[in-house]
């Protein structure tokens, strides 16, 4: 009998965690952090102990109390007994902590099944250390799109869909009792959506027996029209286009259609587009993808990195990691910017915003290009407010230019129309009841932790 089980994503935005029985055999698709469940317990300045392992979580219940999952070193702390892990691989659909971080727990030995783009991502996360830390020490194993993967009685396809950000995967999951789609997280709407057409078309091909389907803006009320990445950037160049001062813009640090919209905009707009050594070292890590098609931001000649004072203030070599100093030779200070803002598309996030007491602006503008107060890099309302004082403070005016990485609400319509399932069952949504508006098929809402028979 093949069974699903839900341990996050249930009315929730994020913290997918889905486990797929065929048997023996036990697979997850996605194990990641829950955004409403942390925020109930953490803020801030208040977070898990990493020397705790899963302690806190677990006692919490923001982390499901599962025997033979977690890592013997996880556990140490905790009153959950060790066992050697009864499951048998973890998929990731993409490299978005709702969808991944959770990993850091599980058991060493079990495989981790990532796309190369998203493997690359990860490793990406903290580039002083030599192996992915971030979510632990794992035997990862990668994919590209179309393989199919046999693990004992279930066979997994990835297909690669459009989201807001690269090496993003849905799954066909091929069991004894019929095929399985997984969505991920997913977009009609984004410069590649070709390749959630692509995943659509492969899932109505195998007559599913269930869609497990992302549902994340049913719940949101709307606001304005459904904005593509070229309407972004047609925004954002005529923000740009009415100031002779600086232009700023924040946008998710791994989200490289945005990378890549900005860049254009400041290439078509006689500007330099200025960049942090993190996203330098993104673009270097993903440059020679044969899909991606990023510049080399030490090639460049449209690219300027930007160095952070750090530790002595006086840009010492010894003051940065050993993989920030490859760009110190190109980068520039605060000064350059301070000197040059005319010609400057500067990216900057909320975080860095004390840059501006030594860059100071003399007025300008800020293109906000994230969606809140939820997403993969989204702000609440306490951030908002911040953000919105440090810019009346240096006198620059606000824009708001966002391309969801979500499906909106008519094309998730459309979406599961094509695929045509026998069964939905909705996740990533607070909304789930929505999905009856959408289609006829039966909508199967799951329960924390209660299995799904699919007969």
């Amino acid at each position: 009998m093949v069974k699903l089980a839900f341990f996050g994503g249930v009315d929730e935005i994020g913290g997918n965690k889905i486990l797929v029985e065929d048997q023996s055999t036990r697979v997850f698709f996605d194990f990641g952090l829950s955004f409403a469940k942390g925020k109930e317990y953490y803020t801030g300045w208040l977070s898990a102990r990493k020397s705790a392992g899963a302690a806190d979580d677990l006692e919490l219940g923001i982390l499901p109390r599962i025997s033979g999952l977690y890592s013997k070193e996880m556990l140490k702390f905790t009153d959950l007994k060790y066992e050697k892990p009864r499951f048998d691989a973890v998929f990731l659909s993409h490299s978005h902590m709702d969808h991944c971080s959770h990993l850091q727990y599980l058991d060493e030995s079990i495989p981790v099944y990532v796309g190369e783009c998203t493997l690359k991502i990860i490793e990406s996360f903290q580039p002083e250390k030599k192996k992915p830390e971030t979510l632990g020490e794992h035997v990862y194993k990668t994919f590209r799109t179309g393989q199919k993967i046999n693990v004992d009685n279930l066979v997994v396809e990835p297909i690669h869909v459009d989201h807001s950000v690269p090496g993003a995967y849905g799954f066909l999951i091929h069991t004894s009792e019929g095929t399985i789609a997984y969505t991920g997280d997913l977009r009609r709407h984004g410069p590649a959506s070709f390749m959630t057409e692509e995943f659509a078309n492969r899932a109505a091909s195998c007559k599913p027996i269930a869609l497990i389907c992302e549902g994340t803006r049913l719940g949101r009320k709307e606001k304005g029209e459904n904005l593509s990445e070229s309407d972004v950037k047609r925004q954002a160049k005529n923000v740009i286009s009415k100031t002779k001062k600086l232009a700023i813009t924040t946008f998710y640090g791994r989200d490289v259609d945005r990378i890549r919209t900005f860049y254009e905009v400041a290439k078509e707009s006689g500007r330099k587009f200025i960049i942090s050594m993190r996203v330098a070292h993104l673009l270097s890590k993903l440059k020679d993808d044969r899909v991606l098609h990023l510049p080399d931001p030490l090639k460049d000649e449209n690219i300027i990195i930007y160095a952070r004072r750090k530790k002595s203030g006086e840009y010492v070599e010894t003051d940065y990691y050993n993989w920030e100093r490859p760009y110190l030779e190109n980068a520039v200070s605060y000064k350059h910017i301070r000197e040059n803002c005319q010609t400057c598309l500067l990216n900057l996030d909320l975080p860095n915003f004390v840059e501006l007491v030594d860059i100071k602006p003399d007025g300008g503008e800020f293109i906000h290009s994230m969606s809140e107060p939820f997403s993969e890099g989204g702000m609440d309302q306490i951030e908002l407010s911040v953000m919105r004082r440090w810019l009346e403070h240096f006198n620059l005016g606000f824009h708001q230019a966002h391309a969801s990485g979500h499906c909106s609400k008519e094309d998730l319509r459309c979406l599961v129309e094509k695929i045509d399932p026998r069964c939905v069952v909705p996740v990533h949504t607070e909304k789930s009841e929505n999905f009856k508006k959408l289609t006829k098929a039966t909508i199967i809402r799951p329960q924390y932790q209660k299995a799904i028979n699919m007969k």
